[in-house]
């Protein structure tokens, strides 16, 4: 049976913390956004630029609290203080996905998750 990407989870609207040229390619989220979304450290995610359009994938490493630091790069796709929505992608059946529940983690202006609701 072909399986086919569907969402696993999403970050909506985080506001970018840093970026950082001058470190290996990556996206840092603080556990408490890694804990809210259902990721995991070295996850593949997709990173969608509000301010700018810009897309890009990448992977995620642990950091604290609420930050979004992107690294390396793909730090020259960003600013300090963009909106930014990170995803990530499951592989299911077609039989999983009618029963299939994404992740949804909405964040305040300072990244801290406000509910985590399945769509």
């Amino acid at each position: 049976m072909p399986l086919i990407q569907a969402l696993y989870s999403k970050i909506h609207r985080a506001v970018v913390t840093d970026a950082n040229l001058n470190y290996q390619g990556s996206i840092t989220l603080g556990q408490d956004l890694i804990t809210a979304a259902k990721l995991a450290p070295f996850m593949k995610v997709d990173v969608l630029n509000i301010n700018n359009g810009a897309r890009f994938s990448t992977y995620v490493i642990e950091g604290v609290g609420c930050e979004v630091c992107v690294n390396g790069a793909a730090s020259r796709l960003v600013q300090k203080g963009d909106l930014v929505i990170i995803v990530a992608y499951v592989s299911l059946s077609l039989e999983e996905l009618p029963s299939h529940k994404p992740h949804i983690v909405f964040v305040d202006h300072n990244n801290a998750p406000m509910e985590d609701t399945q769509c």
